[in-house]
């Protein structure tokens, strides 16, 4: 039975959605070792912000995404075209979800099967 506290407001700020919780040094770390580019402006959220609250024309990824899920930047025109097929915006993935359709661009490509 629920006691109410588990319910989620998504009328308000954030989507009643806990904050971020990170480490700054991390991401310090993070934006030059998986070689994000400077023009892309990588940003680390300010305190008290959660995940849909990234600015306008930025979107959320988690440091997850590249250790766990194997995401590089710039992603590969397979991964584009999987996420259009589907419907899916990037900051739907999970790092599962990103492992899953990773290996399966490197099946395809393993079988000659490059372009969808």
């Amino acid at each position: 039975m629920s006691t109410g506290e588990d319910v989620v407001n998504v009328g308000e700020a954030g989507g009643g959605l806990p904050p971020l919780e990170g480490d700054e040094g991390l991401f310090e770390q993070v934006v030059p070792g998986y070689q994000l580019l400077p023009q892309w402006d990588s940003r680390y959220p300010s305190q008290g912000l959660t995940a849909v609250d990234a600015p306008a024309g930025y979107i959320t990824l988690f440091v997850d995404f590249f250790s766990e899920g194997n995401f590089w930047q710039p992603a590969t025109h397979f991964l584009g075209n999987i996420l259009q097929y589907y419907g899916f915006h990037i900051s739907q993935m999970s790092p599962m979800g990103m492992v899953h359709v990773r290996h399966f661009e490197f099946v395809c490509r393993s079988q000659g099967m490059e372009r969808l």
